[in-house]
This record gives structure tokens, C-alpha cells and sequence, in this order.
């Protein structure tokens, strides 16, 4: 048996599955973010010790047969959060998650030293780690003056599980202190934002064994002694393992609270002005590109909590099937925007309102204003030589067929939706533990779900979306120069 777990921003996901991939069982338990200021983003990782205590005891309650035969654990998590621990190990403060904007000052000037760029393969994003730990510096130098480990949030957790200081490529890769390439931390990274080699974990493949779970959880949760506990990954390269997207061409497109439409690459192709990230992957040898969108779903949240009724009504109202591009334009900037503009003080706006619009054509615009800002890091990615020629649809907002037809239109790819059943980063947590623990090839385990349909581009409105995207594209430029 091996268990998966999903650290995500607003709950634990703990999935447990054999050797063959099926699934046995699963757990989740929820836990709150901190927005003490505007712009900030914090979590208290205590509160993921305990949610992880609960989904473990969870799990053997209700499999403690299959428990007792578990030998890998994997772990997925948020990126780019800021867990400041002291030389004993004591959390020195709450964890700055990726959704923080606070130190947008400090990844500009970071992004403007020498080599920054080249060395990472990155633009410096304000919600990257590098920056974070300049703010603290500044901000709360006392705090800076202990840092003894810098962990991100799935690291922590395998530091609680293990003892030990590991971190893996995926992850380390969105911090602005690896040198993506040669999947090493680099020295003048570091020095760049005032951190020292003695201060990262030790990295590991994400298919690697980090180290073995602690004998007094074990005990407490009546496991087998020497369960390994492997690298793990970032949330978007353990769901790629999930969904077999490992070679050149794979890809898959997330409506989850943030957009995602990611493609893996077999070789180091990074462009940083394209302001796409270029990533590790959670296995050796190969790596990821992708587009993000901060606010997708998330957009959709914001309508519905605003007209006051549940996104799944809004969805519904439109049916199944597009019919063409509405007059109002929505721009999904409500938390500023990665993919193509790296732009944090950029916020939404809705525009050519007009007195006869109702709930109906505001869902419209919102679910056409996401698959537009998709479209803008589909031609991100086209620009470093990626080339996607059909995706898989994963997230929440994957659940409305009408999405994934405006989807596959305005991007001009079809797209596969899975079959019933698990996939994404749990599974792709749980098969890197598959690999670690008995040594099975990544391209083996890692296969592509069932596909239950796919969704094909409506070629008779492609060139009616494709204007209507471009009047969006316009849109930025002119929002930018008000604001």
C-alpha cells in the first residue's frame, strides 16, 4: 500500500492506493487561511500536523488491514510558501503562502539582478520564495536573524513526518534559489537575496526517498516500522504525474482556483520574458512549462458570492453548449496576474456593461474572461516551443461542459476529460511513493487516465472567439494606463 497526500491551500487530501494504482480508500480534513493584512496570505503549519494526524488516523480506522502493508508515502503541496524554522526546529513564524503579494518591491528588485533570470529560468513572481524571505528581512529582522531552514509547505510536512531537511526539484524550482537547469541549488542565487547554502534542505528527485516515518508516529498510528517517505512534489507536477503528462506534448489544462495550462518537456527550455514558468519535474531528467492565471475558478466564486447563488446554479444556467462570444468582457485580474503580464497590482474590471445584462451573460463574461487569460499563456507557451496539440481537463471548473467546450474553442485544442475515478496530485503524490518505494519506472506507473469524452473545438465559432479575444487582449494596456 502507499498513501498520498495533497496538502492544498484550504485542506489535507490523504488517498490510499496499491501497488497496481487502485484506489482503497481516502481522507480530507479542512484548515483556515490568515489575511491579517490586505495582500497577505499566512497559514500555521501546526494546523497541517494536525490535519495530517486526523486523515492518517482516518485511513487506518477505516483500513487498518491495508494500512499495515503500507510502504511509501508522497506528498504534494502549494508552492512557493515561506515555512521559517530556527535551529531547533521551532516555526519562527506563520507560513507566507504563494497568494501573497507583500513583497512585489522586493521580487522586482530581486528580478533586476544579474544573472537572476538566467540562472533560474524564471521572472521573480512576488509570490515566489526568494522574495518573501527579503521582505522578512526588512520587515522582521529579528525573526530573519534565527532562520536557520527555509522548508515549503510540503517540505514541513515531511520534516514532521521524517526528522528530516529534504525539499525536491518541482518545488525548490519555484523559490528563485535553484539553478533549474542543473537541479541544484545556486550559490549566487542565494547570495542574491541574502541566504546561505547551510540554510535550504537537502534536495531530492521527487521519485527519491527523503527519509522513513518517524518510529513514534509509526507507533501512534500503529504502522509498520521503516515506511519510506519520498521527495514529493509541487501541486502542479505531482498532478501531471497523476495524469501520465511526462513526455514532450503532454499537457493538461486545471480550472481550479487558479488556471493552469501546464506542458512537459523533455529538455531545459526556459524564456523568461514570456513570464512562463519553467520547472523541474517531480521525476529525473525531465521538466514542465506552464501558464498561470491567478484567479479561475476563483472568478467564478467571486460572481456567485456576489449575485448570491452557488456557482454550480450560474454554470448551469448557460447549459452545455457555447454559442458564440457575448459583448462583455471580463478581466480575471482579481488578485493581479502571472501568465503574461506578471503584473500583482493589476485588478479586474468588467467592461461594456450594458442595463439589460443579467446573472446569466455576468457568468458568461467571467467564464469567458478565464479562457481568454488561458488562450494569452497558450500563445505564452507557443513563444518557448511548446507544442500542445491536445490537453487534459482537471479542476473543479472541469465539471461544466460548457467551460471545457469555451475552453477547447479559444484555445483550439481538444480537450480529454477523465473517466471516473482519481487522478491529479494525490495520485501523482501516491505513485511517486510507488517509485520510490519499489523502484518502478516513472513512465511505467505514471499513465494517462480513461477518457470519458473529448471535447472538440467548435470550428464554426473559432473566428468569432478569436476577435472577441483579441478586443481582451486589448483590454490590459488600457486598464493599466487607469489604474
Amino acid at each position: 500500500m502507499f498513501l498520498g497526500l495533497d496538502l492544498g491551500t484550504s485542506g489535507l487530501r490523504a488517498l490510499l492506493v496499491g501497488e497496481g494504482g487502485s484506489v482503497i480508500g481516502s481522507a480530507e480534513e479542512t484548515y483556515d487561511v490568515s489575511h491579517p493584512k490586505p495582500g497577505w496570505s499566512e497559514q500555521n503549519p501546526a494546523d497541517w500536523e494536525t490535519a495530517c494526524d486526523k486523515v492518517v488516523a482516518a485511513l487506518v480506522a477505516k483500513h487498518g488491514t491495508e494500512m499495515q502493508a503500507l510502504r511509501g508515502v508522497g506528498i504534494s503541496g502549494h508552492m512557493h510558501g515561506a515555512t521559517l524554522l530556527d535551529q531547533g526546529g521551532a516555526v519562527l513564524r506563520p507560513c507566507i503562502l504563494w497568494n501573497d503579494t507583500r513583497s512585489h518591491a522586493e521580487a522586482a528588485r530581486l528580478d533586476a539582478s544579474d544573472c537572476v533570470r538566467d540562472i533560474s529560468g524564471n521572472i521573480v513572481f512576488p509570490g515566489f520564495t526568494a522574495p518573501k524571505l527579503m521582505w522578512v528581512a526588512k520587515n522582521e529582522p529579528e525573526v530573519f536573524a534565527n532562520v536557520a531552514k527555509v522548508l515549503l509547505p510540503k517540505d514541513y510536512l515531511t520534516h514532521w513526518l521524517t526528522g528530516a531537511y529534504v525539499s525536491e526539484m518541482s518545488d525548490s524550482a519555484g523559490t528563485t534559489w535553484l539553478d533549474v537547469g542543473a537541479r541544484d541549488w545556486s550559490d549566487k542565487l542565494l547570495a542574491a537575496s541574502g541566504m546561505q547554502r547551510d540554510q535550504m534542505p537537502e534536495l531530492v528527485e521527487g521519485s527519491e526517498r527523503a527519509g522513513t516515518l518517524r518510529p513514534e508516529l509509526a507507533d501512534r498510528w500503529g504502522l509498520p516500522d521503516g515506511v519510506i517517505v519520498v521527495g514529493g512534489g509541487g501541486d502542479n507536477a505531482a498532478a501531471a504525474c497523476g495524469v501520465g503528462a511526462l513526455r514532450e506534448g503532454d499537457g493538461f489544462v486545471s480550472l481550479g482556483t487558479s488556471g493552469v495550462l501546464l506542458a512537459a518537456r523533455d529538455s531545459f527550455a526556459p524564456m523568461p520574458s514570456s513570464a512562463v514558468h519553467t520547472f523541474c519535474h517531480a521525476i529525473p531528467n525531465r521538466w514542465y512549462q506552464m501558464g498561470v492565471i491567478l484567479a479561475a475558478t476563483d472568478s467564478l466564486n467571486w460572481l456567485a458570492r456576489n449575485l448570491n447563488q452557488s456557482p454550480a446554479d450560474l454554470s448551469a444556467a448557460l447549459g452545455d453548449n457555447i454559442s458564440g462570444p457575448g459583448t462583455l468582457r471580463f478581466l480575471p485580474y482579481l488578485s493581479g496576474e502571472r501568465t503574461p503580464h506578471n503584473d500583482s497590482a493589476i485588478r479586474g474590471a468588467l467592461l461594456n456593461i450594458d442595463i439589460s445584462a443579467g446573472p446569466a451573460d455576468l457568468t458568461q463574461a467571467v467564464m469567458e474572461g478565464v479562457a481568454f487569460a488561458l488562450r494569452d499563456s497558450l500563445e505564452a507557451l507557443k513563444s518557448t516551443g511548446a507544442n500542445l496539440t491536445r490537453v487534459l481537463a482537471i479542476g473543479g471548473g472541469s465539471q461544466s461542459r460548457y467551460w471545457v467546450e469555451l475552453c477547447a474553442t479559444v484555445l483550439g485544442l481538444p480537450i480529454d476529460l477523465p473517466a471516473q475515478g482519481e487522478f491529479g496530485a494525490a495520485l501523482g503524490a501516491a505513485r511517486l511513493a510507488i517509485c520510490g518505494a519499489t523502484g518502478a519506472d516513472p513512465d511505467t506507473v505514471m499513465t494517462r487516465p480513461d477518457v470519458a469524452e473529448t471535447i472538440h473545438p467548435r470550428d464554426d465559432l473559432r473566428p468569432a472567439y478569436d476577435a472577441a479575444w483579441r478586443q481582451f487582449r486589448a483590454a490590459y494596456p488600457a486598464i493599466k494606463a487607469i489604474q
